[in-house]
């Protein structure tokens, strides 16, 4: 732990690549935990597709409003909280990158790269025509445009579409280009998310994974904390 932190304080530029595991520890449960109850019976791929929304839009949209309602009364955990104070201690050092879709880093004050997009905001299914974006969207499981009948989606990255291009070239941007990079509760098994701590490490970054938990990406990693987030990110990062 000690020579972590002496890297964190020596690096100039950190990225921070962050999973499922950072906000378990609030209380968030994985997307897979989230398949119970009614929606045990369902595969992902049948509430995680363009083509499953298409075919069964109401399905599809009461799960991503569970979801939602099961985030009311969460709230950003240590962890969180101190990757916020960091950036604000340190402007411009530290890219946190996230493939968690609950917005609790958002919350806490963090300036986020969201790859997997925002669980809590919607978009349009379709490409907006002009009537789409002309009055609030008709409410409905799922609100529509009242005059094309364009659906409202969650704005989160379904299986088998690409993440969102300005925000993934920005991350691989940080990741060639920092001296570290903490892997912090993630399982390492997404791509491209993955790809950046690979991008990192071929780059010549320090690499350190911090997971209570072993992770596909292991064997990258120059030094490992197995610790939970909420435990030692406020003091692997206080100064």
């Amino acid at each position: 732990m000690d020579v972590v932190r002496q890297w964190i304080r020596e690096a100039r530029s950190i990225a921070v690549l962050t999973g499922a595991g950072v906000s378990a520890e609030s209380g968030v449960p994985t997307f897979r935990d989230a398949l119970t109850g009614l929606w045990a019976r369902f595969d992902p791929r049948e509430l995680a597709t363009e083509d499953a929304f298409r075919a069964h839009p109401q399905r599809v949209w009461d799960w991503y409003a569970e979801r939602r309602q099961a985030l009311a009364g969460v709230e950003p955990n240590a962890g969180h909280r101190a990757l916020a104070a960091f950036q604000a201690r340190h402007p411009g050092r530290m890219t946190l990158i996230t493939q968690n879709v609950d917005g609790l880093h958002q919350r806490a004050g963090s300036t986020v790269l969201a790859l997997h997009g925002d669980l809590c905001t919607d978009r349009w299914l379709d490409d907006p025509k002009p009537c789409c974006n002309r009055r609030p969207p008709q409410p409905g499981r799922p609100p529509r445009c009242a005059t094309c009948g364009n659906w409202c989606r969650p704005a989160v990255v379904w299986f088998g579409e690409a993440l969102p291009e300005t925000e993934l070239m920005a991350a691989e941007a940080a990741a060639e280009s920092c001296d570290l990079m903490l892997v912090v509760g993630t399982s390492g098994e997404v791509y491209p998310a993955a790809g950046l701590v690979h991008q990192a490490h071929l780059a010549g970054s320090r690499v350190v994974i911090v997971n209570p938990e072993p992770s596909a990406l292991d064997g990258l990693a120059d030094a490992q904390v197995r610790e939970r987030a909420a435990q030692c990110l406020p003091l692997l990062l206080e100064d």
